[in-house]
């Protein structure tokens, strides 16, 4: 994944609710990426301003336009998801005469990385899935509640001088209970692990985190590397599903790892945290609000997140 810092936020639609289930939905979201140095984030800019939003920002995109100018556009293949059942995501990402993209440049590790949520904010997944020679990428998934989901495929294509985050909106069907965004903390407790957030998150000025990462009482100094990094950042705004994924600062394998990202938006953020220890990734949650680091307050143990 890249490594730019500013993001703009997007506006998404919900996927259509019948009764108390949901259908898969189509929504296209194109994304405008920038590159400042340091750490990385995408942008992606909100329905209906233009030739830029909507489906329509890849129709410029052809066999002429070379990849550092193409705009990419999520194809999903997935007919239907059903809560609590494995099931399997398809999706290619396609130019604007729907060809799929096959030519990619692996960055840390992969050639593309995709990050599901669920519309509350309550699911989250950080997956890696494999792609065929037609261009189309496929990984297994359970997702355990129904509603409304994002996913956000995170590649850069070969020939192209920055990467894209291509975004699309995917239901899942089956009994719907609306849930309300975890309460602001600056600890989390997942697997017997303790991670506390120190620094704020501040719109429009580069913000330093500080994420300290204990087990049993002690500081766990021996983090070892997850996809060339010691810790993996993603945050996403809880009103309008901005995106912003960032990596940390050069340091020590623990207990801290630090960040620094800049985010455009006001308002709450939910922020997960990937981390590897004695050999399994792990995710830590945590709700924030721009204008300072939440109060410490412990939440679960990390339900509804995983790899």
């Amino acid at each position: 994944m890249n490594t730019a810092l500013r993001i703009t936020a997007f506006a998404t639609a919900l996927a259509a609710t019948f009764g108390t289930a949901y259908a898969v939905g189509n929504g296209i979201d194109p994304v405008i990426d920038t590159k400042e140095g340091g750490a990385s984030a995408h942008a992606t800019e909100g329905a209906g301003h233009g030739e830029e939003s909507g489906g329509h920002a890849g129709d410029k995109a052809d066999k002429d336009v070379p990849a550092a100018e193409a705009t990419y556009r999520i194809g999903l293949k997935t007919p239907r998801l059903t809560a609590d059942r494995k099931g399997e995501l398809r999706f290619a990402v396609e130019d604007g005469k729907g060809r799929p993209l096959t030519s990619y440049v692996r960055e840390h590790g992969k050639e593309l990385h995709l990050i599901v949520a669920s519309r509350d904010l309550t699911v989250y997944r950080h997956l890696h899935p494999t792609r065929d020679a037609t261009g189309t990428w496929s990984t297994p998934v359970e997702l355990p509640e129904a509603g409304s989901y994002r996913i956000f495929a995170d590649f850069k294509a070969k020939g192209a001088a920055e990467g894209s985050v291509q975004s699309a909106e995917v239901a899942v069907a089956g009994p719907y209970k609306p849930k309300e965004l975890p309460k602001p903390s600056a600890v989390a407790k997942v697997d017997g692990y303790e991670v506390k957030l120190s620094g704020k998150l501040t719109p429009n000025k580069a913000s330093d985190l500080v994420l300290n990462v204990s087990k049993d009482g002690r500081p766990v100094k021996n983090l070892q590397p997850y996809l060339g990094s010691y810790g993996h950042l993603v945050a996403l705004r809880a009103d309008d599903l901005e995106y912003l994924h960032v990596h940390p600062n050069k340091g020590e394998p623990g207990p801290d790892i630090s960040f620094t990202a800049e985010t455009t938006g006001k308002g709450a953020y939910r922020l997960f945290l990937d981390f590897q220890h004695e050999g399994k990734v792990r995710t830590a949650a945590f709700t924030v609000y721009t204008d300072g680091a939440a109060v410490a307050e412990p939440e679960g143990e990390g339900d509804g997140h995983g790899h």
